[in-house]
């Protein structure tokens, strides 16, 4: 027996009094990479990208773990609601303008010191300020800035369309504002190297890409190392008390703890590995996240049919973006359909030995995505099911 084939028993046998459409956990798999995530992040601590697990009792798990510290958020609602539950150190990785929120920020003393909200434009800084309602707490802040790689002058751009201040000196002025400005305080500097982190350089079957992605990400890696020195040399010069420096991501935090300029690094994916993380060649970590659709057709000889299963991640539209069949090893699907939203029909030999209301399982994309398909997550350890937890759509949170 293969190590899938004996993980699909298990989870098979762990699972048997569950009907499909369930997802699962493994947390000897989760616990696992999470001990990776540490090793590779050297001493730094990891802060935790919350849209890539959506689960509170998840995320206090791995905050529960030495080399974890703070959590990563994704919307000014979700930062408020993890502040409210306890959660006392929560960096908003994107700009916001959500006026509701931060008229609560302003006004509570424990949300204004749980969480750091980012900034890149003084225009936010105007709209936090128009929407105080007579709040008066402190907002803490974070810088981002922007770590696209610029070629031939600029005229070829690789990297997130993000921040829009590069240089140390952009980021410098917009300290100098938020250090100027009353109700304000500039504790942070953030930059999100998305196409080293998050861009596989091991592609199966795609040598030329492969080897040119990782050229690419060489080249990245070292102008991006001077870059953010220099930012935040400047930074500090207006703000010398500056509390973090963060940066990388799942698939680049070895890369970016060498940094001396870096004080912690984020990642989220790595804790479940999804499907697009079996592409780097830097690391590798255990699919801990997967889901099961029930077998629900049996149309001919070499295909079933399983419930739902169009679940496609975010980013722009490709193969790459959909889930994979993972178990029974050797599914695929029909390529005049693909993953339907209510019913996927799929191909290979091992579909002759399915019956009906067999499980197929699934790794998604990308890794919290999931979660929004998903109220509760059952936890496996070994053959058995040992809690179920709610997502953040199973608490009834959807932020996004």
């Amino acid at each position: 027996m293969t190590p899938r084939a004996a993980d699909r028993a298990r989870y098979d046998r762990a699972t048997a009094a569950l009907d499909a459409p369930v997802a699962i956990v493994d947390l000897e798999a989760f616990d696992a990479n999470a001990d990776d995530l540490v090793r590779r992040a050297g001493g730094k601590p990891v802060r935790v990208a919350s849209k890539s697990v959506r689960c509170r009792a998840l995320l206090e798990r791995v905050l529960a773990r030495d080399g974890f510290a703070g959590v990563m958020s994704f919307t000014l609602a979700e930062s408020l609601w993890l502040a409210r539950a306890g959660f006392e150190d929560v960096l908003l990785a994107y700009p916001s303008a959500d006026r509701g929120g931060y008229a609560e920020l302003a006004r509570d003393p424990k949300l204004a010191a749980a969480v750091t909200v980012t900034v890149d434009d003084v225009a936010q800084l105007d709209l936090i300020d128009a929407a105080r309602a007579g709040g008066t707490e402190e907002v803490r802040v974070c810088l981002e800035m922007d770590t696209a790689l610029r070629l031939l002058g600029g005229r070829v751009r690789i990297g997130a369309l993000r921040s829009p201040l590069r240089t140390p000196a952009q980021l410098a002025e917009l300290a100098r504002s938020v250090v100027r400005r009353p109700g304000f305080r500039l504790v942070g500097l953030m930059a999100y190297e998305g196409h080293v982190a998050g861009v596989g350089d091991a592609v199966a079957g795609r040598p030329l890409r492969s080897r040119a992605v990782r050229a690419m990400q060489a080249v990245a890696r070292r102008e991006l190392a001077e870059r953010r020195a220099a930012v935040v040399g400047a930074v500090r010069a207006v703000a010398p008390d500056l509390e973090f420096v963060n940066g990388g991501g799942t698939g680049s935090v070895q890369h970016t703890v060498a940094e001396a300029a870096v004080t912690e690094v984020a990642a989220g994916s790595g804790l479940y590995v999804p499907r697009l993380f079996d592409d780097y060649s830097s690391f590798s970590g255990r699919p801990a996240a997967l889901f099961a659709l029930p077998v629900v057709r049996r149309p001919g000889v070499g295909v079933v049919t399983v419930l739902g299963g169009g679940y496609p991640a975010s980013g722009a539209a490709g193969r790459d973006r959909l889930p994979v069949p993972y178990l029974p090893e050797g599914l695929r699907y029909d390529s005049r359909e693909g993953p339907g939203e209510v019913q996927t029909p799929l191909l290979g030999s091992p579909a002759d030995d399915l019956r009906i209301g067999d499980k197929v399982w699934f790794r998604h994309a990308k890794a919290g995505e999931l979660c929004e398909r998903f109220e509760t997550l059952h936890l496996v350890e070994g053959d058995r099911v040992v809690d179920a937890v709610p997502t953040y759509r199973g608490e009834g949170r959807t932020f996004l």
